[in-house]
């Protein structure tokens, strides 16, 4: 029922931005925690950021806090993840993940996943 695709990664360099979008398909979309994870190559999918279903409240890792920002526009179908002041350790594939609830740092906590988006930064 509920579809996540992202868009929005590509190839900048260190101290640049980004902004990451997860359509969703479905009408779940507004009730569903939204999440984003990471996972660069030979490490495991770690949790980045997440929302609860009114937006009121944020949760980001401690490596990001104070340079992304997690958004969700109900009306629009749509989560963003904006990345400012990027660094290379930031490189990996970011997958946008919705659920019900619980703990959001742990995958298991998400049912639904998109095909996720390559971002790198180069030094």
């Amino acid at each position: 029922q509920v579809q996540l695709v992202e868009s929005g990664g590509g190839l900048v360099q260190a101290g640049e931005s980004l902004r990451l979008s997860c359509e969703i398909s479905g009408r779940a979309f507004g009730r569903y925690v939204m999440g984003w994870f990471r996972q660069a190559p030979g490490k495991e999918r770690d949790f980045v950021a997440a929302i609860s279903w009114s937006g009121a409240t944020t949760y980001y890792a401690d490596s990001v806090k104070g340079r992304f920002t997690i958004s969700r526009d109900n009306a629009k179908n749509t989560a963003y993840l904006q990345m400012n002041s990027l660094k290379p350790e930031d490189t990996a594939v970011y997958y946008c993940a919705a659920g019900p609830g619980g703990n959001y740092f742990e995958p298991s906590s998400f049912g639904h996943w998109g095909q996720g988006t390559q971002v790198t930064v180069s030094s």
